[in-house]
């Protein structure tokens, strides 16, 4: 684990970084659809290799998923902003992340939405990501170590919730914290095994699920682990 000053030296060097690689990744997000001009800027803007551990910094703008540690990953660039982009479209003003992970995609939310909660089970990414995202100076982002499945219940109601590993079945304690008209956004296992994006909309006592399109995430566990 790196400490603080370790962290803030490697922020000091951001601009040792080449702009023309995040740009180049940026240039190849908009090619694979991504056409939401803020998450593109902001994408381009961010020094993603700060989530990664140095070795694997150099790969940071690769368009891959990247391991960060208790078998969890900092997932490709593509499905970050992906995820983002869904997000926007329903112009939020109170998101619920669970599963900070590297804080990534904390980072990238909070410079797009004006409050974000963000939950995560495992202590030492979520202690790795607090200090990553206050030297960062997000400021409109709370963090909590939990059981992210049980969501954040004393913050609720959320306008969306942003799932970022993949459930097996999406528990109504969840569901029930969205705003009505809220969305959430979630991978989801199917009975054959595979994985789809989906979207479900309260509305009322009711939601609403659509199926979006196939991915693969790290599966959502429950428990923390300290």
């Amino acid at each position: 684990m790196h400490s603080p000053e370790s962290l803030a030296a490697r922020l000091r060097g951001i601009g040792m970084t080449s702009q023309r690689t995040r740009d180049r990744m940026a240039d190849r997000l908009r090619q694979q659809g991504i056409t939401d001009p803020d998450v593109l800027e902001v994408m381009a803007r961010e020094p993603r290799h700060l989530f990664l551990d140095e070795a694997l910094a150099h790969r940071a703008y690769e368009d891959t998923a990247l391991p960060i540690g208790y078998g969890q990953t900092l997932s490709q660039p593509f499905i970050v902003a992906r995820m983002t982009e869904l997000v926007l479209q329903l112009k939020p003003e109170r998101v619920l992340e669970i599963g900070t992970g590297s804080g990534y995609q904390t980072l990238i939310l909070s410079r797009l939405v004006s409050q974000l909660w963000s939950v995560e089970r495992i202590n030492a990414l979520h202690q790795r990501a607090a200090e990553r995202l206050r030297l960062l100076n997000v400021y409109n982002a709370q963090l909590k170590l939990a059981d992210g499945g049980l969501g954040w219940r004393d913050a609720a109601p959320f306008d969306v919730i942003l799932l970022t590993a993949c459930a097996e079945t999406l528990d109504q304690t969840l569901l029930e914290q969205l705003a009505d008209d809220g969305v959430l956004i979630a991978p989801l296992k199917q009975p054959s095994g595979t994985q789809w994006l989906v979207r479900v909309q309260r509305r009322g006592d009711q939601f609403d699920t659509q199926r979006l399109e196939p991915v693969r995430f790290v599966p959502l566990l429950e428990g923390v682990i300290t």
